[in-house]
């Protein structure tokens, strides 16, 4: 049997972003077919279609530019001329004042963030850890492997509120949130995956004054958030300052496939991360800088953001919530975290005691694919391992067509049902 290293096992162990993933792909292959509340790809939106389309179609006519996309390796940390739009993009538009040292390019935010993570925590000269500390739990699941060394990642449990039925919503507990010398990072998503929490403008500014106060960046991941995609239903602002890394996606803009990560970051930071892609990847895709540039020298990004994706997925979002009250109705207690922006709805079922690992199982032989909450969870402390709450929570992905979230959910509820009664 073949031996791998302690970075061959830690990477080839099961995980929860592996297992979300091979459910997917296997769901995809299936001749029966699956629903498939559980991914997180985004949703074919006609008009951006046509955008990339009318995009490629340019690239492809003016002379030079399939050369310059295919044919030559770009800076490891993005083109440079891409690098100078987006730091004058953001100048313009929000006043920060940054320019294109500040700007890196990656293969994906996922790709981002590990370097981040592993250049800002794990272990240091000396031999002393450190780690990335989580405020606010339940986050991303992609996260919780993607540390090269063992618990380097700590979160905090949050501050739950029950609001008007159906919906709750967590905050920062602050009360008891330390941030020691060996915390290397503060990283929190905005909105976040998988809730759909948005952290107030003053959770923002309290995160980057203990960030600042500990000499450590304070890193905010903005996949789904402002300026672009815009999937973000509250009225917050866009925050960045010298001692923070915003990490940026194209993905939800209808690119997954184009796998470009951006983050705006200290020059230290920038420079840090374009080396770490010259050894790693030599250099990023650049398909993804290629089609949005000019959409982003014209500021055309932020309209389409805001005018076609935003009220996209506020409609198949609200759509959910009127087929949720219809088929859930008064059948069993529930509650639902207070969608505030991102792609899904994170449902609590409060009395539920089979935890949602098993309700997964048996949602999947019934064809419905959704993700179980407990491994969202990650980095928490013995002290909330037996906190129920975390083994009553699943996430739905509700931007699917309306027939197939409409069918998915009315199964979510049976099954919940019968658990319920079981």
């Amino acid at each position: 049997m073949m031996k791998f290293s302690l970075f061959g096992q830690r990477f080839t162990q099961q995980a929860g972003i592996l297992e979300l993933m091979e459910d997917l792909g296997r769901a995809l292959e299936s001749p029966e077919g699956k629903i498939m509340l559980g991914g997180g790809n985004p949703a074919s939106i006609p008009e951006m279609n046509r955008i990339w389309r009318k995009r490629l179609s340019e690239i492809l006519s003016q002379e030079g530019e399939i050369e310059a996309l295919v044919a030559q390796y770009d800076a490891p940390g993005g083109r440079e001329s891409f690098k100078r739009a987006m730091a004058s993009f953001l100048s313009r538009n929000f006043h920060w004042e940054l320019g294109p040292e500040n700007i890196v390019v990656t293969g994906g935010s996922q790709a981002g963030c590990f370097l981040l993570f592993n250049l800002l925590s794990g272990e240091f000269a000396g031999g002393h850890q450190r780690k990335i500390l989580f405020p606010l739990a339940p986050e991303y699941i992609g996260y919780a492997d993607q540390g090269l060394s063992p618990g380097q990642f700590v979160s905090h449990r949050p501050r739950v509120v029950e609001e008007e039925a159906p919906f709750f919503k967590y905050y920062v507990d602050f009360s008891d949130l330390t941030v020691g010398p060996e915390i290397g990072a503060l990283c929190a998503g905005r909105p976040t995956n998988p809730t759909g929490n948005v952290l107030t403008d003053g959770e923002v500014h309290h995160l980057a004054g203990l960030a600042r106060d500990a000499g450590i960046p304070l890193i905010l991941d903005n996949a789904y958030g402002a300026p672009f995609p815009s999937i973000l239903f509250e009225p917050v602002e866009p925050y960045w300052d010298n001692n923070t890394v915003l990490s940026m996606s194209l993905s939800k803009l209808g690119l997954p496939s184009a796998r470009t990560g951006i983050l705006v970051a200290p020059e230290s930071v920038a420079s840090a991360v374009a080396s770490a892609n010259a050894i790693l990847n030599l250099t990023n895709p650049g398909l993804g800088q290629a089609l949005v540039q000019p959409l982003i020298e014209n500021d055309a990004l932020l309209m389409l953001s805001r005018q076609v994706i935003k009220p996209f997925y506020l409609a198949r979002r609200d759509f959910a919530l009127e087929v949720v009250a219809k088929v859930f109705g008064q059948r069993f207690p529930y509650r639902i975290h207070r969608p505030q922006g991102s792609i899904f709805l994170w449902f609590w079922f409060p009395t539920l005691t089979i935890g949602t690992r098993e309700l997964y199982r048996r949602l999947k032989e019934r064809g419905l694919l959704v993700v179980p909450g407990d491994g969202f969870f990650f980095g928490l402390g013995p002290e909330d391992q037996d906190w129920t709450h975390r083994r009553q929570c699943v996430r739905v992905h509700y931007a699917r067509k309306p027939e197939e979230v409409e069918a998915g959910l009315k199964i979510l509820a049976d099954l919940v049902e019968e658990a319920e009664r079981s």
